[in-house]
Order: structure tokens, then sequence, then C-alpha cells
């Protein structure tokens, strides 16, 4: 049986500020966790839960994502000279086979919505998953993988969330929560951020959805929501009802790398997890900061 979810969304039109000075030349998802790029991490997650079509909605300045997963010859050449296999084989073991990277601009800063709506020809008539780069996400299986689980049995919009302390809802798209069924909870309402005193739950959404073809519908009406922005939450929330809504409690571990210090928790933990380096950084830190 073929996978269900083709097509992933990923949304790097950001300007990134938050990490200035080091995004002013590059882009936010090119910032290296340990050896590899956030949006290597994105990308191989969706190429584990059997994605086969990668669409990136960029702006300007965001040439280097795509052309990072294409061919670099002459590094590849010189790999091959010198006998590095394993150095060309981890430089090629994320690269999409060709055909499969797409790419649309978003022109001008609209909120996620509309950065979503702008792949709305590259996605089609499909259910369609959305990654976010900044939301690194550990587990096995990956987080999309889980979700495109849970939505073949759903066949509905599905979003992976977690609890977030109650004075952050402010941050986040929160779910107002139905029935529970093991890790899936039925969705009865969204709010876009919040106040801590009107959230409905503290359950919040995180960077990954899959999405039916229908909240194009409702994005198409470039409505303005919270922050002035055409908000994804707004147009996910107008179809409750209509069609099947659940959230994933997904099983892993979510850095938010779109902050400084969470991208440096998301460096220290992938380090500590690999046996080439975990061992030598866990004597570092026990001698130098402990």
């Amino acid at each position: 049986m073929s996978n269900p979810v083709r097509k992933a969304v990923f949304p790097v039109a950001g300007l990134g500020t938050r990490f200035l000075p080091a995004t002013k030349a590059m882009p936010k998802e090119m910032l290296p966790v340990v050896d590899k790029p956030l949006i290597q991490y994105a990308v191989e997650e969706a190429l584990e839960a059997g994605i086969d079509q990668f669409i990136f909605v960029t702006g300007r300045g965001k040439t280097a994502i795509v052309d990072y997963f294409d061919h670099a010859y002459e590094l590849e050449s010189l790999l091959r000279e010198k006998n590095k296999a394993e150095d060309l084989e981890a430089l090629l073991a994320s690269k999409p086979d060709p055909g499969q990277v797409f790419s649309t601009r978003q022109q001008e800063p609209l909120g996620l919505g509309h950065a979503v709506w702008c792949a709305r020809h590259l996605v089609g008539d499909e259910p369609f998953a959305i990654v976010l780069p900044d939301d690194l996400v550990t587990g096995r299986p990956g987080c999309l993988k889980q979700l495109v689980d849970s939505f073949a049995k759903t066949q509905g919009n599905i979003v992976a969330v977690e609890d977030v302390p109650r004075e952050k809802t402010n941050q986040y798209g929160i779910l107002d929560v139905g029935r529970e069924d093991d890790r899936l909870v039925e969705v009865r309402g969204l709010v876009e951020k919040p106040q801590p005193e009107d959230a409905p739950s503290t359950l919040s959404i995180i960077g990954r959805y899959i999405l039916l073809p229908e909240v194009f519908d409702h994005l198409s009406n470039l409505e303005r929501g919270k922050g002035n922005e055409i908000q994804l939450t707004d147009s996910m929330a107008k179809m409750i009802g209509t069609h099947p809504f659940h959230g994933l409690r997904f099983e892993g571990i979510r850095y938010d790398c779109g902050d400084k210090l969470g991208f440096m928790e998301a460096s220290i933990a992938v380090a500590l997890e690999r046996s080439d380096l975990g061992p030598a950084l866990r004597e570092l830190i026990r001698e130098k900061y402990i």
C-alpha cells in the first residue's frame, strides 16, 4: 500500500532575526546542530516518514537551502579522490532524488498560513505534511512517521502536540481538547497564542502537521488574524466539525531551535547521543563545567 502522505511543505522564508548577526548572510535553517544543518534533520525525518516530494517555501536570501540538496560536484570529486568514503556517504545520505525537490517564493512575510498557501499549486488535491525546521524532534520512529501512521487510521487533520507551561500558552497554538484515546486527542477547538488565563488547555501544537487539502479553501480567503498575519491555526480551526481532527502526543523530545537556549540544548543533546562525541563531551562537561 502506498504512503497516503507523499508531499511535505517546509516554510523556510523567515529572516531568523533572533540569531543575528549569524543569520545576516546565512539562513537560520542552515545553522548546524553539531555537523548537520537544521533543514537536514527536517528532511531526514520526512524521508523516514515516506515523503517523496519536498516543497520549500523560501524568501529572498534563502537559495542556499535549495542548493544544499543539490550535488556539490567539486567537493564530491575531491572526497572520492582522497578515498573519504565515510564523509562522501554522509554528504549524499539525505539528498532527495532528482525531481523530488520543489521551491516557491513567499514574497511577503505574512505569516505561516500565507507561507503554506503559497505552496497550494505544488501540493494539489491531496493530504500533505508541514514541517517547521525550527523544531528539532528526536525519537524513533520520527515524529512525522508517527503522524503518518496515525493519519492512516484517522484519515483527517492531525497535529503533533505536547504540554507547555501555562505561562507560555501565548507563544503557541493551543488545543481545546475532547476525548482522548491513548496518545490521540480529539480537537474540539484551536486558539492561536491565547493569554494564560484564556487558554482552554496547555496542550500546544508543535511544528509537525498533516492536513487535508481543504485547508487551502480557507487559507485562500487571506484573512488576517493574530499579529495581523494570516494564521494557519485559524484556517485549521474552520475545519473542525467537518473533518476528523486530532492531536498526537508524539513520543520523543522537541527542541525549540528558533530560540538560542533551545538551539544550544539541542546541540548538546544530539552530541551526547553520538558514540563518537558523547563520551568525550560528558567528560569535558564533568571536568570543566560541573
